[in-house]
């Protein structure tokens, strides 16, 4: 018997502890099935809509927040306001393309620690992300 569209976002969904609505399963399928990417909510708002999902953009957001809050993706803010969500969750860094808004992924031993401070009394270091801005030349 052959698999259903959505069993794979089903399963992922329900192991990162969320309820497989049919809205959280079209915009999971929409943001994993095209394999590591970054995206906006904006971004995802639109590809939603061209593929026929009704969603509001307000939906869009607070799923993108649970699926981080939940361990599916990455938020990375670029700068105030402005955000993408990283499929690709393991240990990486990024460059940052200013003129586009393009991001691209470094590898996490591609980036070398000499020294990281002492984190505050009483907190530890979780995770260090690196964003290098670059400009077209």
């Amino acid at each position: 018997m052959e698999a259903r569209p959505f069993t794979p976002m089903v399963q992922k969904l329900r192991t990162a502890g969320l309820r497989p609505t049919r809205q959280r399963m079209s915009l999971a399928k929409l943001l994993f099935d095209a394999g590591d990417r970054h995206v906006t909510a904006e971004q995802l708002h639109h590809e939603a809509t061209a593929a026929r999902v009704r969603v509001s953009l307000a939906t869009v957001y607070n799923t993108l927040h649970q699926f981080t809050t939940a361990g599916l993706l990455r938020e990375v803010v670029v700068q105030p306001g402005r955000s993408y969500f990283d499929t690709n969750t393991t240990d990486h860094h990024h460059f940052f393309i200013e003129a586009n808004g393009h991001l691209e992924d470094i590898p996490g031993d591609s980036v070398a620690w000499a020294r990281l401070p002492e984190p505050p009394k009483g907190t530890r270091i979780e995770r260090v992300e690196v964003i290098v801005r670059v400009t077209r030349d």
